[in-house]
């Protein structure tokens, strides 16, 4: 099973942009949705990314964390001060 931690920091090493942008990361795993929950965060927004486990570890062997890039992406562009 992947770290909350080790995932957070994973995500910040493909994504620079998260911290040095303002955005702030947190990960927590949804036994119900057996799916990490990714909470990125700018201020007073925040949203929440479901990133299924297959997903997780793919990302974590640094293969793929495309839909998450993505919504990185949009909510930089959304969250912009």
């Amino acid at each position: 099973m992947i770290g909350k931690e080790a995932l957070c920091e994973k995500i910040r090493s493909i994504y620079p942009d998260v911290g040095e942008c303002g955005i702030d990361v947190r990960a927590e795993y949804d036994e119900s949705e057996n799916s990490w929950v990714v909470y990125l965060k700018r201020g007073n927004k925040e949203v929440k990314h479901f990133l299924p486990d297959e997903d997780a570890d793919a990302c974590m062997e640094g293969k793929q964390c495309v839909s998450l890039g993505l919504e990185i992406a949009q909510f930089k562009d959304y969250a912009n001060p």
